[in-house]
């Protein structure tokens, strides 16, 4: 049987189990998209669409060894979890050989395993083990630059006149200077010298990680090679970090005042960008089933489709950041700005226009990028932590593109509490310190209660999967510190609570997976000037559904547009009393949010 045919059997299926395990959970075939209505030009059903990804940070996920570092045996030892919470596919960050100057985002051989992880055959066997549960790989394709490790560096620094010289770019200093007033992504100059032949090479990164020149054919079908090693072994995915820096501006002149005040965006302005993905596609993408994502921070939002449109034969997905970075400075991106629901909802309605008919986009509230989603669009304190959680989860789940949940989002785990720049292990914390607060340009104390809440650090702390030493995370010394609140929130707890956000996820995704309109249906915001309660519907053919989530803690009567009226409910979280049928006012408590069947 096609995958096709065996998602939609799936789906049925899970539709008559969920008709019995969720009462009023959208139940009979009058609640179900028929395959012919779901088959509308380019949303023919397609497994990454309809898939809820898990995205696991291997360094933090589980550690088996006892060396305090996550590895893959320590996935594999928890796919059960995953495939109970109802997860389709994996999304992994950097699995490849590294000296983790930025935590496996610096590769210095993109064939071996990074030692810490395991061994090739731990992959292959990760493989094998998702293959048997029916789920699928996705790893994290890192080619923008290598680590300065990498053996094409070592050679390519050996001499201006060695083969790998050209595999990345190399430039003479203007007086004394770098070659250009190009800034690091993670401070200071975006060039390096190297005194032995008194050149500067590119790094938009870590000084660790040289940028590869895509301009160079060898450079390319290297890295295309590659790629077909990972697909080979049965990888299903591909998600490219920083995929729109890859083609680089011609002559590198310097950038102007205004440029280099938004310099990620001037980064994705190179002239063969597409040139260079559709090549990737025409000579690797397409000769496999696999699904590729993009990274796309800096593209300016009406340029995204550029990259995801299925007539353009590039990527599928796109990984837009308009809606998780709403609250940061564009030059000073540690800082946290205040925001509001009528900025987020009419941020989530842009991106979600900007997708065309032909784009699709992922849909996400924290990576290993950014802070946790509770801490930053929810609310973390005690008494409200669940309940915005579940809010959180019942947003990320009903958007019109695929899901990707982050690990520990499913627990509702926080932010950690920073005390001190000792605290932070993060490269760019580091970075910005040297450049904002070491130079005498911010206070010290501003600086750390802004990265407090904005660190990448926050996502990184290990998983927390029960209240034994270390969360159960390792018996060793954790490579990172352990939130000390895992004895209040950890996985052992909520396996087995039927209240618990874990178990709410987990309804969603079957309710996901079994509602055709909530992958593929129209979406709609009711009200976006709204700045309490967030309302919008869900609409495939003759189904239309409603999802309600109040943002506030206060309670909140939400009155429903004229003429519309609630048929059932298909789910809620922290519900006071019973929705009447043909209701048009709900009364929502503090953070309840809730998803209803129209008449």
């Amino acid at each position: 049987m096609s995958r096709c045919l065996l998602n939609i059997a799936t789906a049925l299926l899970l539709t008559f189990l969920l008709s019995a395990s969720l009462g009023q959970a959208v139940a009979g075939k009058a609640d179900i998209t028929t395959t012919a209505e779901m088959q509308k030009s380019d949303d023919l059903p397609i497994w990454w669409k309809q898939a809820v990804f898990y995205q696991v940070y291997p360094r933090s996920f589980k550690d088996t060894n006892d060396d305090g570092v996550g590895d893959l045996q320590g996935i594999i030892e928890k796919l059960d979890y995953l495939k109970h919470l109802g997860i389709d596919a994996i999304w992994i960050n950097p699995h490849y050989d590294s000296p983790n100057t930025d935590n496996g985002y610096d590769i210095s051989d993109y064939r071996k395993i990074m030692k810490e992880y395991g061994t090739m055959e731990d992959f292959d066997r990760l493989i094998a083990e998702m293959n048997k549960r029916d789920m699928r790989l996705m790893i994290d394709v890192v080619i923008n630059h290598t680590s300065d490790r990498h053996n094409w560096f070592v050679q390519s620094k050996s001499g201006k006149d060695n083969p790998y010289r050209d595999y990345y770019f190399w430039r003479d200093g203007k007086q004394g200077k770098p070659p250009n007033n190009y800034p690091s992504f993670f401070g200071g100059s975006a060039w390096e010298k190297d005194d032995k032949s008194d050149q500067y090479y590119l790094h938009y990164f870590a000084k660790q990680q040289p940028d590869l020149n895509w301009d160079n054919p060898k450079v390319r079908e290297e890295l295309y090679e590659m790629l077909r090693f990972w697909l080979d072994k049965g990888v299903s995915g591909l998600r490219f970090d920083t995929v729109a820096t890859y083609s680089k501006i011609a002559g590198f002149p310097d950038l102007t005042p205004q440029q280099r005040q938004n310099f990620a965006q001037a980064y994705t302005e190179g002239p063969d960008i597409h040139r260079y993905i559709k090549e990737m596609n025409q000579k690797v993408f397409s000769q496999y089933d696999v699904a590729t994502a993009g990274e796309i921070f800096g593209v300016p939002l009406d340029k995204a489709v550029n990259y995801f449109s299925s007539r353009r034969e590039e990527l599928n997905i796109a990984f837009t950041f308009d809606l998780i970075r709403l609250d940061r400075g564009v030059e000073e991106r540690w800082r946290q700005k205040a925001w509001s629901l009528t900025e987020f909802r009419q941020t989530i309605g842009r991106v979600d226009r900007s997708t065309g008919k032909y784009g699709w986009n992922a849909f996400f509230l924290d990576n290993h990028d950014n802070p946790r989603a509770v801490s930053h669009f929810g609310d973390d304190r005690p008494r409200w932590r669940v309940l915005s959680a579940k809010a959180l989860a019942t947003l990320i789940i009903t958007q019109r593109a695929t899901p990707f949940i982050y690990q520990g989002s499913e627990l509702g785990m926080t932010n950690y509490p920073f005390k001190s720049i000792s605290d932070f292990d993060d490269i760019e914390v580091k970075g910005f310190w040297q450049d904002y607060v070491a130079s005498g340009k911010v206070d010290a104390n501003d600086f750390l209660h802004n990265v407090r809440m904005t660190s990448r650090d926050n996502s990184r702390t290990p998983f927390q999967w029960n209240t034994t030493k270390n969360a159960g995370f390792t018996s060793g010394t954790p490579w990172f510190k352990i939130n000390p609140n895992f004895t209040q929130i950890n996985a052992a707890d909520q396996i087995d609570d039927p209240d618990s956000v874990f178990n709410y996820y987990r309804k969603l995704i079957g309710l996901r997976h079994a509602i055709p309109a909530l992958t593929y249906g129209e979406y709609s915001d009711l009200d976006p000037n709204n700045d309490t309660v967030y309302a919008y519907t869900r609409t495939d053919g003759d189904e239309r559904y409603l999802v309600v989530i109040n943002f506030k803690e206060q309670k909140v009567n939400f009155r429903l547009p004229e003429n519309m009226t609630i048929k059932k409910v298909v789910m809620e979280s922290h519900a006071k009393e019973a929705v009447a049928m043909n209701a048009t006012v709900l009364e929502l408590q503090p953070w309840q949010s809730g998803i209803y069947r129209l008449n």
